[in-house]
């Protein structure tokens, strides 16, 4: 008796102190993402009634290269899942800078996401957290996945993609129950007080329930195996960007203001601004079954662009947009419902460049709903299968292999 009241004891306090942290940790940060939200929104329509910021964009790219030299480390999303992996310091800093510099690149119409923020912001804060309270290596991990989860919940509103995400994306093959708890509590409760500051999620409504029958599900293998190769390309596309742009602009700050004139000449003669900043009015089209045939393509050369000259932000949304614009684009080529198809590729791309199908298989029921279930598992499915080893985080690791059961311990492909 004596035993099962200490363990029961035991049981209570190492879930009352993770009800705490956690909670903490979410509020603080759903706090924070809530007003890095609205700064991206009230930014982004600024940009919109003034299109004359785009031609400060290089004068901006300045100030961020100016910014990030006070960052001995060069910290980076691939920073925060070095430190899940190995308990790498995740400096206090990543989170001021990525904040300001992300709401910089919005403000002048760069082409990035804002999880990239969401992800270094809340790793920054969990893992500073773990520090303070002088926790071990194990418990630190947690907090860092912690912070991660409530800042991708803040800004997504997604509380059960963000709880998934961050224990599914530093390891794939190995999801890290330990840290269920604590990333549940953080999600939620981040969620909550970013909704109470009118930061609200995205959330698409299907027009109406398609029949999964022989046709449409073979359509769906289709489009799936179509977003794999799309995964890759973007993947292969960003990084070769990036490594040629140091390659032959090794200076900074000249590779940063390269970047940001050729966005401004793209722009001019494309005639349209659908591609600056991060692009939800595109989607939201997409998801209407209205479509540029290019969009997806020239949102991939846009943002490489972007980031790879210098300017912050994430690769998600971006990859939601190519995802959307290229699903519709199919559903109008094949007869497949566009906005269905629109669906269906947001979540296939965003699994083949994150490698994270559970993740993947959530989101869209976040965004979507549960009713076309059976279209995102099979294309979620296949498209994580055959996406290969690429990945937009090259300190990403493979744990087991995508076609046998057996352990690999291999780095994403670049």
């Amino acid at each position: 008796m004596k035993k099962f009241v200490e363990l029961c004891a035991g049981r209570a306090w190492l879930l009352a102190r993770w009800l705490l942290l956690a909670g903490v940790t979410g509020a603080v940060l759903g706090f924070l993402g809530g007003l890095f939200g609205k700064s991206i929104t009230l930014v982004t329509a600024f940009r919109g009634s003034h299109p004359w910021m785009l031609y400060l964009l290089p004068l901006a790219g300045l100030l961020i290269v100016a910014m990030y030299r006070m960052d001995p480390y060069k910290t980076g999303t691939n920073r925060v899942l070095e430190g899940i992996q190995s308990d790498r310091l995740i400096p206090l800093r990543m989170a001021p800078l990525i904040v300001v510099s992300t709401v910089i690149t919005h403000a002048f119409g760069a082409s990035a996401g804002r999880e990239g923020a969401a992800l270094q912001l809340g790793g920054s804060i969990g893992g500073t957290f773990g520090k303070w309270l002088k926790m071990d290596d194990y418990d630190h991990r947690i907090m860092i996945m912690c912070g991660m989860s409530a800042g991708f919940s803040a800004l997504f509103g997604t509380p059960l993609t963000a709880t998934i995400f961050a224990m599914e994306v530093a390891s794939v093959g190995m999801m890290q129950y330990a840290a269920l708890v604590p990333c549940c509590v953080a999600a939620l409760t981040a969620k909550e007080i970013a909704e109470f500051l009118g930061v609200h999620g995205e959330h698409f409504a299907l027009p109406a329930v398609t029949v999964f029958d022989w046709k449409n599900g073979g359509l769906t293998v289709l489009l799936a195996v179509c977003c794999a190769g799309i995964s890759i390309l973007f993947c292969l596309v960003l990084h070769y960007t990036e490594h040629l742009y140091k390659k032959w602009i090794p200076n900074e700050y000249l590779r940063i203001v390269a970047g940001g004139c050729l966005i401004i000449l793209m722009t001019v003669l494309l005639g349209t601004a659908d591609y600056l900043g991060a692009g939800m009015d595109v989607i939201e089209h997409s998801m209407e079954g209205q479509v540029v045939a290019a969009a997806f393509l020239l949102k991939m050369i846009f943002t490489a662009i972007s980031l790879g000259s210098g300017f912050r932000g994430g690769e998600i949304v971006p990859t939601l947009f190519v995802g959307a614009t290229f699903g519709c684009l199919f559903g109008q080529l094949t007869g497949f419902p566009p906005s269905l198809g629109a669906a269906c590729g947001m979540a296939s791309v965003f699994c083949g460049v994150t490698n994270c199908p559970v993740s993947s298989l959530f989101l869209s029921f976040e965004l979507f709903g549960f009713e076309c279930m059976p279209f995102f598992l099979l294309s979620v499915s296949i498209s994580y299968l055959e996406s290969g080893y690429y990945g937009l985080y090259h300190s990403q690791k493979i744990l087991y292999s995508k076609t046998k059961l057996q352990f690999i311990d291999a780095h994403t492909k670049e």
